[in-house]
């Protein structure tokens, strides 16, 4: 009892913290507030002063997810189809092409460097995954609102689920080639996609469950205390059934947040947004705290040749794969141009995957398989450092191109 108290404590004195250095780091250097959050976190964390320790942080994981559970609703949100009819062509190609290129190139730039097909598999299959919250929490900090704002919403709402579906083809391709070297006898394609299928259409099924229950919900309420009441309810159990279910719980809130946008009327919606603006300050400041508490900054040294080689063929897979994406959409030039720089940040569900490939090598028994994977975790550890760094200014730096800060309705500004 007295560790929670103590740990509850903490907590209290790191948001108290975290807000403040925030704001003074953005008022001094005009960089988004996030990363102040991030460093209070990384200072308090293991990497220097230890006060957050591993033991603590594992308690704590449980804010993450729900902070998780309500960015990915509030991405869903702002998905609304009838404003995407003149640039969906766009925003679906920019999907596509930076996830497939940031793959194409880290593949190409690690295999030149290794000469190892199934390493250069991996670490491809490691880039198109992108972490929301930086790009989400930059939007809402500087209030930006445009053509932009909405296409990264989008891009970032669903360019995990096909991050997981290129992550299985390459997974599957690089055990195959391991699993040959070692007993002369491969998986099949299909058993191992099955599983990465079903964890994206069960992810869509459950959010578009709740969101049509909530929807209905809100809808019948004339009560507007109910609002977060209800929303609170159903993020913990969107996100509860999704660790359960071991599925994407960021893809399900995005889905329950997209099913209410679309099939409910307008004063519903923002009814819901004017709700969320109370809350959001607070999930950044704790969300933001908690991911630098958990990057560890002495494993920086340790990126060697094959982290500088992904930073830099991720970084310009995602910027070039946006502009072809933007350009064969016919996309607005400043989108096509900028939006890649918007969507750098990388964490959860990246080092995620590389935790699963180095349990699922180890599994194959060979020095070379057991190397690949603790070479993928901790290059996507030490990278994520430094793409939780550059992503929120790469954002800020798109939005400011396309003259977005600022550009908010009075009625949706924090």
């Amino acid at each position: 009892m007295e560790s929670h108290i103590s740990t509850i404590f903490l907590l209290g004195i790191a948001i108290f913290v975290s807000y403040f250095v925030g704001k003074f780091i953005h008022k001094i250097t005009r960089l988004p507030s996030i990363i102040g959050y991030m460093i209070v976190g990384v200072i308090f964390g293991d990497s220097v002063l230890g006060i957050f320790t591993n033991e603590i942080m594992h308690n704590l994981s449980f804010i993450t997810e729900l902070s998780l559970g309500f960015i990915g609703v509030l991405i869903g949100l702002e998905l609304n189809m009838r404003e995407f009819r003149k640039q969906g062509k766009a925003v679906a190609l920019i999907i596509l092409l930076e996830s497939f290129m940031a793959f194409l190139l880290v593949f190409v730039g690690v295999y030149l460097v290794t000469k190892d097909v199934a390493m250069a598999l991996i670490y491809g299959a490691m880039a198109p995954a992108s972490a929301p919250a930086g790009t989400v929490a930059v939007i809402k900090e500087y209030r930006a609102h445009g053509p932009m704002t909405k296409a990264l919403y989008a891009v970032v709402g669903f360019d995990d689920g096909l991050a997981i579906l290129i992550y299985a083809f390459a997974a599957s391709f690089a055990k195959n080639i391991l699993l040959k070297e070692a007993t002369g006898v491969s998986q099949s394609l299909f058993q191992s996609l099955w599983h990465p299928t079903l964890e994206i259409v069960y992810s869509i099924a459950l959010g578009s469950l709740l969101g049509i229950l909530l929807g209905y919900i809100l809808t019948k309420t004339k009560d507007r205390e109910q609002y977060l009441v209800m929303l609170f309810a159903f993020v913990f159990m969107a996100t509860g059934l999704s660790s359960m279910l071991h599925i994407s719980l960021i893809l399900t809130n995005v889905t329950m947040g997209f099913i209410i946008t679309n099939t409910r009327r307008e004063s519903v919606v923002n009814a819901i947004n004017t709700e969320m603006e109370s809350i959001v300050p607070l999930i950044f400041v704790m969300f933001f705290f908690l991911v630098g508490g958990e990057l560890n900054i002495r494993i920086l040294p340790q990126l060697g040749l094959l982290g500088i080689v992904y930073i830099i063929t991720r970084s310009g897979g995602l910027i070039s794969g946006a502009y072809l994406g933007g350009l064969l959409g016919k996309a607005d030039k400043v989108i096509r141009n900028y939006l890649g720089f918007g969507i750098l940040s990388q964490a959860g569900v990246a080092v995620g995957l590389a935790l699963i490939t180095m349990q699922r090598f180890s599994q194959i028994g060979t020095q070379h398989a057991v190397s690949i994977g603790t070479s993928v975790v901790t290059s996507v550890a030490a990278t994520s450092i430094i793409f939780e760094t550059i992503g929120p200014i790469g954002a800020k730096f798109a939005l400011e191109k396309a003259g977005e800060i600022n550009k908010a309705p009075a009625s949706r500004r924090a």
